[in-house]
């Protein structure tokens, strides 16, 4: 296999440099692997590209187990894979078996700063501050940077959940594969359930009774849509807000245009869902 400067393979010769003196300048990752390992071609990948996205904050450093017993005993090795973290020459933490990301990445964030962890503390800092627009732009940036991995897909949804934006919230946890859907990833889905109900107020169950009497009742729908803007449910508010101009694009005097508009507005420019919505609009008028 190729050696990179934070991805490299461990033989005899290069053991005392890689896995001992360069613990004391950043955290060696070591993956003891073999061939006929099974979970170790679930594990490996994943490392190397958490090495990569780490961006040398710490070093892969990789045993091939058959090739190399002597150190594999020496480490206490019993099972593979198994992996250890050795800090200033000495192993500090470590897993054996196949893990999910989002547990992998809880180890290494002991030892290893996240690429992301700035932008996380200022997002969190803005939400808290109550600038959802400039919040939910900095969780998404870091998650795209992440490559959507688990623990950042968490984290951006949780904000979505924060910020009462359900249906993002729900979409943004398809992302994860049934093998990472942890203890936390549970709880954000209760909270989206609990959210919606929680939204439904007494004023939005009267207008959707109403609405599902007369759909055609356009006076009804911009209401409702107003009622659901104002609990952060932007999607559903502006779908209803299109069923109304795809019918008529000047009803009530072009005030529908206008609350629409508004409500983009508040999302925030840049975000994804005034960005498609905003799509859905120039295609209606145009």
């Amino acid at each position: 296999m190729n050696e990179t400067a934070n991805i490299v393979d461990i033989d005899e010769g290069n053991a005392q440099q890689l896995l001992i003196d360069e613990s004391f300048n950043r955290p060696v990752v070591v993956d003891f692997w073999a061939e006929w390992c099974e979970p170790c071609k679930q594990l490996m990948p994943m490392l190397e590209k958490l090495a990569t996205e780490y961006k040398g904050a710490f070093l892969l450093a990789k045993v091939n187990a058959d090739e190399q017993q002597m150190l594999a005993q020496q480490l206490g090795v019993k099972s593979l894979p198994t992996v250890m973290v050795i800090k200033e020459g000495q192993p500090v933490d470590g897993f054996s078996g196949a893990q999910p990301e989002s547990a992998v990445r809880e180890v290494l964030d002991k030892y290893v700063p996240s690429p992301q962890a700035d932008a996380l503390l200022e997002a969190e800092q803005l939400l808290a501050d109550g600038d959802i627009p400039s919040a939910l732009a900095l969780y998404r940036a870091a998650w795209e940077e992440s490559g959507h991995a688990v623990d950042m897909t968490l984290s951006y949804a949780a904000a979505l959940v924060t910020a009462s934006r359900f249906d993002d919230a729900e979409q943004v946890l398809k992302e994860i594969r049934l093998a990472d859907q942890d203890a936390r990833y549970e709880q954000l889905v209760a909270q989206i359930q609990l959210g919606r109900e929680a939204a439904k107020s007494p004023e939005v169950a009267a207008l959707e009774a109403a609405l599902s009497a007369q759909p055609d009742d356009h006076g009804t729908r911009v209401k409702l849509a107003i009622q659901l803007s104002q609990t952060a449910q932007y999607r559903d508010a502006l779908e209803h807000l299109l069923v109304v101009l795809r019918a008529d694009k000047d009803f009530a005097d072009g005030e529908v245009r206008k609350v629409y508009l508004d409500t983009l507005a508040t999302i925030g420019k840049g975000d994804p869902l005034a960005a498609e919505y905003q799509r859905k609009l120039f295609s209606l008028m145009y």
